[in-house]
C-alpha cells in the first residue's frame, strides 16, 4: 500500500502549524486523501505535491484564491510548477540582490555626507532586474548587424512580427510592421522615437488572439522568462512562424558552451549555476515545433551581451559594460568581484594572454547561442 504521512509528520516537514493543514483542508486547497484507522487525516504523496506547490507559491507572497487557481490548472504538471516557482524565486533573489546594491550606494553616499532624494531611497523597494540593469543598455546593448541579419532572415516574407521580450527595441526589422511587448516600465520609456508600439505584458501570457501575427521573434529574453516553455508555446500559438535567440544551456560539458567560453571556465564558475533547471535546447526547440542553428559571436560584436567581448577581456572590467548584462547581477557582488579581480591580475600578469593565444586568430567564436526557427 502506499505510505502516507500523518498531518503532524507533515506540519512537522513543511514547518507549519497543523492548524494550517486543517484551514487548507477546510477551504479545500490541500484535502489529505486518506484517514488513518483512528481517523485522522493522512497525507499521500500526491497531496504532499500539491502542499509543497501551495506552500512555495504562498511563500513567494501569493494570496490562497490566487494559489487555489495556480495549483488546479489541468494543464500544468508538476515539473511546470516546479520551474515556475523556480523563475519566481530566481526573480525573487535578484530583486534582492537589486535591493542590496541600491542599499550599499547610499550607505557608501551617506558615509560622503551625501543625501539621497526622497525617490531614490523609495526607488530601491520597486526596483526589477532589468530596472536595475536597463538605464545602461543604451551605453552598450546596440543592434549587431551581422546577427540581426540571421534574425531578419529567419523572418522569411512576415510582414506582421510580434517582438516579445522587446527591451528598448534591438534587432526589431525596420521594414515590418512590429508590435512590441516588453513588462519592465524602465525598458519601455528607453524605446527610441518612432519605435514600434510597446505592450505591457508579460510572454508568458500574450494579449493577442490566435495567428494575430506573421511571425513572433524573441530576442536574448527567454532566460528572464518566468516559464520558458509556456512563453514559447504563447508565440506559437499568436504566430506562424517563431524565432528565438537563446542560449544552450545544454552546452556545458566538455568542449561545451561553458568550457569554450574562458570568462565562464576559468573566473565565473557560477554562471553555471544560473542554468540549473533551464529547460534543454531541445525541451526550447519542441516548445514550439522548430529547430535549433548555432550563432557565431564577431570578435568585435557591437552589441555587448555576456559573451560579445570574448576576444576583448579588458571589457569585462568596465563597471557599465558589466551592469548592462543580467548574469552579473543574477551571480551576485560577491561572485563578480573575485572574477573581476582576478581577471585584472591575469590581463596584468599576461596569463590571460597565454592561457587563450588562440583567440587572436579567430574572426568569430560558437560559445553556445543558438537560433531556434519553427
Amino acid at each position: 500500500m502506499e505510505e502516507h504521512l500523518t498531518v503532524g509528520r507533515v506540519a512537522e516537514l513543511a514547518g507549519v502549524s497543523v492548524r494550517t493543514l486543517h484551514h487548507y483542508d477546510g477551504i479545500g486547497l490541500v484535502r489529505p486523501s486518506a484517514r488513518s484507522t483512528a481517523g485522522y487525516r493522512a497525507y499521500s504523496a500526491a497531496d504532499v505535491e500539491r502542499l509543497r506547490e501551495v506552500l512555495g507559491y504562498r511563500r513567494l507572497g501569493f494570496g490562497l484564491r490566487e494559489i487555489a487557481e495556480l495549483v488546479d490548472d489541468p494543464a500544468t504538471d508538476a515539473a511546470a510548477h516546479l520551474r515556475r516557482l523556480r523563475g519566481l524565486l530566481m526573480e525573487q533573489r535578484d530583486r534582492t540582490t537589486a535591493m542590496v546594491r541600491a542599499i550599499d550606494a547610499e550607505l557608501e553616499a551617506r558615509a560622503l555626507g551625501i543625501r539621497t532624494t526622497p525617490e531614490e531611497q523609495l526607488k530601491v523597494f520597486g526596483a526589477q532586474l532589468y530596472d536595475t540593469i536597463g538605464s545602461a543598455y543604451p551605453a552598450t546593448r546596440r543592434t549587431e548587424p551581422r546577427i540581426a541579419a540571421r534574425v531578419w532572415e529567419a523572418l522569411g516574407d512576415a510582414r506582421t512580427v510580434l517582438n516579445v521580450g522587446a527591451g528598448t527595441g534591438s534587432y526589431e526589422p525596420p521594414d515590418r510592421e512590429v508590435t512590441a511587448v516588453e513588462p519592465s516600465a524602465v525598458m519601455r520609456a528607453q524605446r527610441p522615437a518612432g519605435a514600434a508600439r510597446c505592450v505591457a505584458a508579460a510572454a508568458e501570457s500574450l494579449p493577442f488572439e490566435d495567428g494575430s501575427f506573421d511571425a513572433a521573434m524573441a530576442f536574448s529574453t527567454v532566460h528572464h522568462w518566468q516559464d520558458p516553455i509556456a512563453g514559447l508555446r504563447e508565440m506559437r500559438r499568436v504566430a506562424r512562424r517563431v524565432v528565438v535567440f537563446t542560449y544552450d544551456a545544454g552546452t556545458s560539458g566538455t568542449g561545451g558552451g561553458l568550457e569554450r567560453f574562458w570568462l565562464t571556465r576559468d573566473y565565473l564558475p557560477e554562471f553555471a549555476e544560473l542554468l540549473v533547471g533551464w529547460p534543454s535546447l531541445a525541451d526550447l526547440a519542441g516548445a514550439v515545433g522548430g529547430r535549433a542553428e548555432p550563432v557565431l559571436v564577431p570578435w568585435d560584436c557591437a552589441d555587448g551581451f555576456f559573451e560579445a567581448h570574448w576576444r576583448r577581456p579588458e571589457a569585462y572590467l568596465d563597471e557599465e559594460v558589466r551592469r548592462a548584462v543580467s548574469v552579473w547581477t543574477r551571480v551576485g557582488p560577491e561572485a563578480e568581484r573575485r572574477a573581476v579581480d582576478r581577471l585584472r591580475e591575469d590581463l596584468s600578469s599576461g596569463r590571460w594572454t597565454e592561457r587563450n593565444r588562440d583567440l587572436a586568430a579567430l574572426e568569430a567564436a560558437e560559445l553556445g547561442l543558438r537560433l531556434i526557427v519553427a
